[in-house]
Parts: structure tokens; C-alpha cells; sequence
């Protein structure tokens, strides 16, 4: 796969800045907060390049000016693995050279981080102009991989050597000081959303065919990658609670590694029929916006995306009072907040908002305005913005 451009070319040099996002191409957060970052830094007028994998799913239909750079790592029988970091400290060096790249933002500690900090050192030797580097810490890149002694010099090193370093939540920027003690300030710059295509729309001709009245009364929903950490064991169990009182159905977006697990639970627990399974869907806005509450149980979020997105549709959350949740969600009044073992206390939450409409209507209410005012896109990119033009205003060699 080579470059891929939307329609609309990149703006001419002028106020924009060039700027390089590297990131995943899944549908992990740390992919789609890099994704829409790209697409809202394009919009507001600055050339924006995306080196990843492939191209990310969020920019598959998109029309604009972001250019997609594919980063191919070559196997060789001489390695035990593709050396994906070697392949990505390339393509930077090259789109680097070639685009004037003003910043290279790293979204995920490692490899990323790495990879600018080596594609820095190709680019200074050889008296190349040196691109500022921004590094997005996301949640797991500090609480697994980071806190791993086998890594945690190292990670700690290439974040270190950014000139910029943000964390999405307050909770990950105290857990990045615990866990690598490092020296550098953390800016917390929050995720963010387009509030105005996240939206509650309402959709009865939906809301009947993915949860028919004759069966039901109630929609609940969970979105997440299927990972260990976002217990989906436990969804199976609120759930389980739940339909002890309610006709309720679940529908779980997603896809990973626990997939056939939770499969088994269902039907170990007799809920496979009212239990269904999606897969990864691009778009989950509909779903969100005829579903009656949505689940979060995770042992860890650092800030909880997925959460938001409910939020800003209009759905109440019931979650985990763990990691940046509590930034998010305000228990009692924007959702609610259950210690992670606490299934019986997230199951009543839930049953309280399904017997009482008035009580879901306010809070999916209260939810949605505090995204709006919080974290909509034209609030947080400009925080960006502006870190980079603080950064670009620091002479070669020093820290801002």
C-alpha cells in the first residue's frame, strides 16, 4: 500500500503547521484519538501526514487533505519477527525530509516514541532540519508495557527525549510519574470528540429490529476491544443480574481475544440468545443512541473513550470508579461510578435507570452537556495547537 490523499490537496505554506501523527491503525483509542486528531488539524487549515500500518479506519472514507503514509516492514528470515521499529524510524526520516515536517506527534509511548526519537538522530547527522516531537501517552504504553521492568528504561528514555509529552487523562500522568518516575513535565490534554456528528439519533426502525419490543424491554450495550482488561466477564454477569427482573438484551461491539470466552459465559449462564455479538463496526453512533444504558466494567481505562462516545449520544454509563473514569463521569449526576468488583451495585444502577425514564432522560441529558462543554474538538485541538507553536518557538537544542 502507497501514499493514499483524499480529494482536497494540502493547504499551501502559510499560518498551518506540517505536521506528522504516527499512530495504530486499529480501533483501539489511542488509533482513533490520533485519527480524528489528523482529520481536525486538516480541517483547521495545517497539512497533516499519517504514517501508519495501514490506513487507519476512522480516515478509510475520508475526504480531505490527509495524507496516508504506509509504514511496510519487510520480514527476514535472519529475524524472529518483522523489526517494525527499524521500518517506522525510516518512513519518518523520509516523510520528514520530503513534507518539512514541523512536528512528528507520537501517539503511544512504544514503539513510536522510539521510532521518532531514532528517526531524530538519522535526521540531525546528517544536518537535516529536525522535526519537534510530541508524545501522547494512551493508557496501556504506561500501565502494562511501561511498568514492565523488562522495558522500563527504555520507555522512559524515548519519552524523555520528546519535547512534548501529553497524557490523556490526570490519573495517567500521576501513573507515568509512579510507574518511570520521570523528570519531564506531563501536559494532561484530554480526548476529545466531534459533538457534532456524536450525537444522539434516535432511531425506532433500528431500536425494533436490533431489540424487537415482543421480546424486550430494555437495550443494553458495550463497546471495547475484548481485551482482559475490559472484563467482559463482568459485562456477563451485570447482565445476568439485570435480565433477573428486566426483559433485557445486550449487544456487544467488538472484537479480540475474548471473544470465545464471553461466547461460553452466555451460554453457561443461559443468556446466549439475548446475548449478541457484532463484531467491530466503523460507525456505532446509531447503536449508541437506542441503547437504554451503556456498560463499562474495565479493570483499568485511562480515560475511557468509548464512554465518552455513549455520553455524547445520549446513553447514561455505568462503569468502573478506576484510572481517568472519574475525569469523565460524574457519579450520580452524568452516569455512574461502581467499585470494579461491584457487580450487584452496577447492576442496580442500571435497573434504576430502566424503571425510571425521567431519572435516564436527565442524566443522558446531563451526560451530553458535559461533553459538549468539556470535550468537544474545538475545546482540546487547540491545546494542541497551541503546545506545538510553543514548542516550534523554542531555538534547536532546548526544552520549553
Amino acid at each position: 500500500m502507497r501514499e493514499r490523499r483524499g480529494a482536497t490537496p494540502p493547504p499551501t505554506r502559510g499560518s498551518g503547521m506540517r505536521i506528522g501523527i504516527v499512530c495504530y491503525a486499529s480501533v483501539g483509542g489511542s488509533g482513533v484519538v490520533a485519527t480524528e486528531l489528523a482529520t481536525s488539524l486538516a480541517r483547521r487549515g495545517h497539512e497533516v501526514h499519517v504514517l501508519s500500518s495501514e490506513i487507519p479506519f476512522r480516515l478509510r472514507d475520508a475526504h480531505g487533505p490527509v495524507v496516508v503514509h504506509a509504514i511496510e516492514t519487510p520480514a527476514y528470515p535472519l529475524f524472529r519477527e518483522p523489526q517494525y521499529v527499524l521500518s517506522l524510524s525510516t518512513k519518518i526520516v523520509n516523510v520528514a525530509r520530503a513534507h518539512a515536517l514541523d512536528i512528528i506527534h507520537a501517539h503511544y509511548a512504544v514503539p513510536h516514541a522510539a521510532g521518532a526519537y531514532l528517526a531524530r538522530q538519522i535526521l540531525a547527522s546528517h544536518g537535516a532540519a529536525v522535526p519537534k516531537v510530541v508524545t501522547t501517552l494512551h493508557g496501556t504504553d504506561i500501565t502494562l508495557v511501561g511498568a514492565d521492568a523488562s522495558y522500563r528504561e527504555t520507555v522512559a528514555f524515548c519519552i524523555e527525549q520528546s519535547d512534548g509529552v501529553t497524557a490523556v487523562s490526570e490519573s495517567l500522568r500521576d501513573d507515568t510519574y509512579r510507574h518511570l518516575r520521570l523528570s519531564s513535565p506531563i501536559v494532561v490534554v484530554p480526548n476529545f470528540l466531534d459533538c457534532g456528528r456524536y450525537a444522539p439519533m434516535p432511531d425506532a426502525a433500528l431500536r425494533a429490529r436490533v431489540c424487537p419490543p415482543d421480546r424486550y424491554d430494555s437495550l443494553l450495550l458495550h463497546v471495547s476491544n475484548f481485551r482482559p482488561v475490559k472484563r467482559l466477564d463482568a459485562v456477563v454477569d451485570v447482565f445476568r443480574r439485570v435480565r433477573q427482573q428486566r426483559r433485557a438484551k445486550i449487544v456487544l461491539v467488538g472484537d479480540g481475544p475474548e471473544r470465545s470466552r464471553v461466547e461460553t459465559l452466555a451460554r453457561e449462564a443461559g443468556l446466549a440468545e439475548h446475548l449478541e455479538i457484532l463484531g467491530e463496526l466503523d460507525d456505532v453512533r446509531g447503536l449508541l443512541s437506542v441503547a437504554d444504558a451503556f456498560l463499562l466494567p474495565s479493570a483499568q481505562e485511562s480515560f475511557g473513550l468509548a464512554a465518552l462516545e455513549a455520553m455524547a449520544c445520549g446513553v447514561p454509563v455505568v462503569a468502573s470508579r478506576v484510572g481517568g473514569l472519574p475525569e469523565v463521569i460524574t457519579d450520580g449526576l452524568t452516569g455512574y461510578l461502581r467499585e470494579p468488583d461491584d457487580h450487584e451495585g452496577m447492576a442496580a444502577a442500571v435497573l434504576d435507570l430502566l424503571d425510571d425514564p425521567s431519572l435516564r432522560q436527565r442524566i443522558a441529558h446531563l451526560a451530553r452537556a458535559s461533553v459538549v462543554d468539556r470535550f468537544d474538538e474545538d475545546r482540546v485541538v487547540p491545546m494542541y495547537e497551541a503546545l506545538y507553536q510553543r514548542l516550534l518557538a523554542v531555538p534547536a537544542g532546548a526544552r520549553a
